[in-house]
Formats: C-alpha cells, sequence, structure tokens
C-alpha cells in the first residue's frame, strides 16, 4: 500500500493546524510501515494505490485518478460549517441537491467542491460535527464517510501537569480574524485578566495583526512568537493559569488539547466542535454580548487554581495513523 498525500495550500503561505496535520499523518504512517509520499505534480512516473488530499478536491482529479483504479480520499476541514445549526445544514443540504440536480449547466456544477464531494471515494474527518456536515449539507453517504480522531505527539501525551505559577491566561494560535485575536485581546483588557498570546500572523504586514500589535500592554495583553519547539511550548502551557480561546471558527483546535494534555483548565467558545470534544469538563463563552464575555473571562481567571483540566480520552497521532491505514485498506479492498 502505497499513500500519495495532497494539499491545495502551501505551508509557506499558511502555517498552523492544518499544516501540523499533514505532517504528523506522513510521519506516523511511515512510523507503522505504510509507503507515503507527497503528490508530486510534475512527476509522470510517480506511482501510489490511494490519493489522500488534505482540502477540498477537484472533479478533475477525482475524474483522472478513477481512469488510473486510483481512489481519492479526502480529509476537508469544516471550520465554520462544522458549527453551524442542524436547519442551517439542512437549508444547505436542500441548496446542493436543488443545483446539482439541475438538468444542465455541468461544466459550473464540476467546479463546485459539493460535486467532488459527493464523487470522492471516501472521506475521512476528526469529528462527529463534520461527518453530519457531509451527509445533510452534501449529500455523501454515511458509508463513504470514517471519523478518525487527530491526535498530540508523545512528547505532549507524557507532558503532564506544571506549577501553573505564572499570573496569566494563556491563548495558542495564528493571530488573525478568524481566531478572534483582537476581540480576545480587548476582552482582556476590559475584565483586566492577563493572556499571553503565543503564535504570529500570516503576514507582519497583515492590517489585523498590527492593529493587534497596538493593544499589546505587556499586562494585561501580552505576547510571544510562535514556538517551534515542542519543550519551549509544553513550558510555556505548564506554567500558565488556564488556557483560553475564542476563535469564531473551529474544528477540533489542537492547541486546546495540548493545553489539556499539559493540565491546564479550558474557556473555550461553545460551538459544535468544543461540545463534543470536551462535553461539561470546560468552561465556555456561551453569550456574544461583550459585558458577559468580559464576566466570564474574569470568573473563570479567578477560579482557575481550583479547576483542573479536562479529563478526556487525548489520542497520539499513531493511533491517528492506525486509524486512517484501516480506512485505507478498506477503501482499497472495495473499491471499483
Amino acid at each position: 500500500m502505497k499513500i500519495l498525500i495532497d494539499s491545495p495550500v502551501p505551508f509557506a503561505l499558511a502555517h498552523g493546524g492544518a499544516q501540523m496535520q499533514i505532517e504528523q499523518t506522513k510521519k506516523n504512517l511511515e512510523k507503522i510501515g505504510v509507503a507515503v509520499d507527497w503528490l508530486r505534480w510534475w512527476d509522470a512516473t510517480q506511482k501510489g494505490d490511494l490519493i489522500h488530499v488534505f482540502g477540498a478536491s477537484s472533479t478533475g482529479l477525482i475524474s483522472m485518478a478513477r481512469l488510473k483504479r486510483v481512489p481519492v480520499v479526502t480529509t476537508n476541514l469544516f471550520t465554520a460549517t462544522c458549527n453551524r445549526s442542524l436547519a442551517r445544514l439542512c437549508a444547505h443540504g436542500l441548496l446542493t441537491r436543488f443545483i446539482l440536480g439541475l438538468p444542465f449547466g455541468e461544466s459550473v456544477k464540476d467546479q463546485l467542491t459539493w460535486k467532488a464531494f459527493r464523487n470522492c471515494a471516501h472521506h475521512i474527518v476528526g469529528l462527529q460535527a463534520e461527518e453530519k456536515v457531509l451527509r445533510v449539507a452534501f449529500g455523501v453517504p454515511a458509508k463513504k464517510i470514517s471519523v478518525v480522531p487527530l491526535g498530540l505527539s508523545e512528547t505532549f501525551l507524557r507532558a503532564g501537569a506544571g506549577g501553573r505559577a505564572e499570573p496569566h491566561l494563556v491563548c495558542v494560535g495564528t493571530i488573525t480574524g478568524r481566531k478572534n485575536s483582537i476581540p480576545l485581546a480587548r476582552l482582556a483588557r476590559e475584565s483586566q485578566v492577563p493572556v499571553l498570546f503565543i503564535g504570529d500572523p500570516y503576514n507582519r504586514d497583515d492590517p489585523y495583526w498590527l492593529e493587534f500589535e497596538k493593544l499589546i500592554d505587556h499586562r494585561w495583553v501580552k505576547h510571544h512568537p510562535h514556538v517551534p519547539d515542542e519543550a519551549s511550548l509544553i513550558q510555556l502551557y505548564q506554567n500558565a493559569r488556564g488556557f483560553v480561546i475564542m476563535s469564531e471558527f473551529e474544528n477540533w483546535c489542537l492547541a486546546a488539547h495540548e493545553a489539556a494534555a499539559c493540565g491546564l483548565p479550558l474557556l473555550v467558545p461553545s460551538q459544535n466542535w468544543s461540545r463534543e470534544r470536551f462535553g461539561n469538563e470546560v468552561r465556555y463563552f456561551e453569550s456574544q454580548d461583550f459585558e458577559k464575555k468580559a464576566g466570564v473571562l474574569r470568573k473563570f481567571y479567578e477560579d482557575c487554581p481550583s479547576l483542573s483540566a479536562p479529563k478526556i480520552h487525548l489520542s497520539g497521532w499513531e493511533e491517528t495513523a492506525i486509524g486512517l491505514r484501516e480506512v485505507y485498506a478498506s477503501v482499497l479492498s472495495t473499491y471499483s
């Protein structure tokens, strides 16, 4: 079995959790004996048994691969869609069926990821919430979807709790709009809760970063650049009082799971992904009202010394790789 991995977004343009997922997937598949290579579009001699696309594949790629009898499996991060209500997903499903059912416009339909979702051999997602998106919004049969939870590195799984001696909360992630970095920074200043933001913007000239930078006062809003070294990042987690994130779009949040592995209590947005992963084990931002959020942040900060990390199962990336290998084998055994 040889797996070819493809991603439509270069890591140099967008670092973050998706990059970590892809890199760890390749590394741990190889660790358990699966042959893996990057899909080299320029190499006419490259061979592979299955293509795993991290992102939305195209109908063209799926069609060409089918001619070569190579199944295409996709993992798409439904960061916004997976947190929509069931009613909105059903409405999306009606629209999808209507448009794809029109007796004309095939060339236009071929450009839609909706059609690609239906045509690819199989989907692998990390959450039941994402499985529901594929079934309800895009009409993908349940038998063509597998849920394989994301993982953490062995370093994080062994980390354990630290002293939590620093007086600040920690927020780890790219400084960008979908992470709501600026609203959280303003909330920190309003509630007088010190928050250490760890992460970089996609670009130092980005207006969002420049506005965020103005809020850094080294008292309530602190900043630390992205930390690529796991041991150093673990130390920052373990020293913090707790973890907070207020993302608008999220579908798993590796940082929240890293913080949990390091013994931190969590304050996260009340969304489908967070409810599925953490249940009643964490605190939530329930309201969209700024003042109410400030109160929730302040109360969480005050309660942190008596709070513990969520008691949930934390998977390792090797466990994820084993789950992927089982899905690949199943797809290959039934593909025609």
